[in-house]
């Protein structure tokens, strides 16, 4: 348990860690109580009638409890061949719900080359069973879209930058944040080798001499930070989107993707989530907060984490708000 522990310190400081774990599949990982940590921990929500209805499931639910210490999980199955999660955090989300998990299956041929394939899908066994469109007799269903399937559709190819990035003393959660906040997609690269350019801040830039010079010896372009923060994040994004002829409109310093009528500060959103927290705390049992852009929310989810309550957002865009209430 210290270990793990220890390794989520680490890894919350920017640091790249590489470690093992007992199980053979990621089901072990999430039955395991010391061991769920490294993916984000597990725990159990009670959702009101009205949730439950609205996500269509049962009223005791599984959910993550924080960011998973590791952004890539690799299942070895045998001394050719494994099995790579490589979003974690969307991984663990779809197998909590319910959803199945397709991981990328890597086999190393007779020639020593590496085959890429996809492994059929599979139930997570370390969840109950999920809700299935089968279950509503009479009515036409549609396939249920996992998160991952449901966001790769919503993406504007017009904001997508064909670029890797390998971040080095820059924050996933805060690049990610990011790009809700601009609406330009990135992909981000665990090897140096696989990367267009590398991210890295001023106080890495230098500490990280021999991973610097190994970049600008194989002509990779290094970006680099003053502090790993967001509006530096965001200021970084809109500089790539610029070079490639993306029309990049900013206001007040980020890139603005709500309506007219919500235009409201951070400060307000927060104290409105605060204020509903209390509300909660003192006997109401959910509160539906004002529609917000994204990274709002994100930091709305993350102040009802403080007060250990639980939040799920509801709506559709641009209405989409954030939805507080007792776990």
């Amino acid at each position: 348990e210290r270990e793990a522990v220890a390794a989520r310190t680490i890894a919350e400081r920017g640091v790249q860690l590489v470690a093992t774990a007992h199980g053979n599949t990621l089901d072990n990982l999430i039955l395991n109580p010391t061991l769920s940590d490294l993916i984000g921990g597990v725990q159990t929500v009670t959702l009101s009638d009205q949730e439950a209805k609205f996500r269509g499931t049962q009223k005791t639910v599984l959910e993550r409890k924080a960011p998973p210490t590791f952004d890539v999980i690799v299942e070895i199955q045998g001394w050719q061949q494994v099995a790579v999660h490589d979003d974690v955090a969307d991984t663990i989300d779809q197998a909590l719900r319910g959803y199945q998990i397709i991981p990328e299956i890597r086999r190393l041929d007779e020639q020593g080359n590496v085959e890429r394939t996809q492994e059929a899908p599979r139930q997570s066994e370390g969840t109950p069973g999920a809700w299935s469109p089968t279950m509503t007799s009479g009515k036409k269903v549609q396939t249920q879209l996992s998160p991952r399937q449901e966001t790769s559709n919503d993406i504007s190819k017009d904001r997508y930058l064909d670029e890797k990035i390998f971040m080095f003393g820059i924050s996933r959660d805060k690049l990610e944040a990011a790009q809700a906040e601009t609406g330009i997609t990135v992909e981000t690269s665990n090897e140096l080798k696989r990367a267009t350019l590398v991210l890295t801040t001023k106080t890495h830039y230098r500490r990280g001499a021999q991973l610097v010079r190994v970049a600008e010896t194989s002509g990779t372009p290094v970006y680099v930070l003053r502090k790993n923060t967001m509006p530096q994040i965001i200021d970084f994004l809109h500089t790539i989107a610029r070079n490639k002829g993306i029309d990049v409109r900013v206001t007040g310093g980020t890139h603005d993707t709500s309506p007219p009528s919500s235009k409201i500060t951070i400060e307000d959103a927060m104290q409105e989530a605060e204020s509903a927290a209390q509300k909660i705390l003192e006997g109401e049992f959910s509160v539906l907060l004002a529609p917000q852009r994204p990274y709002v929310r994100r930091l709305q989810h993350m102040l009802a984490d403080k007060f250990s309550l639980a939040s799920t957002s509801k709506g559709k865009e641009p209405e989409r708000g954030v939805l507080i209430y007792k776990p």
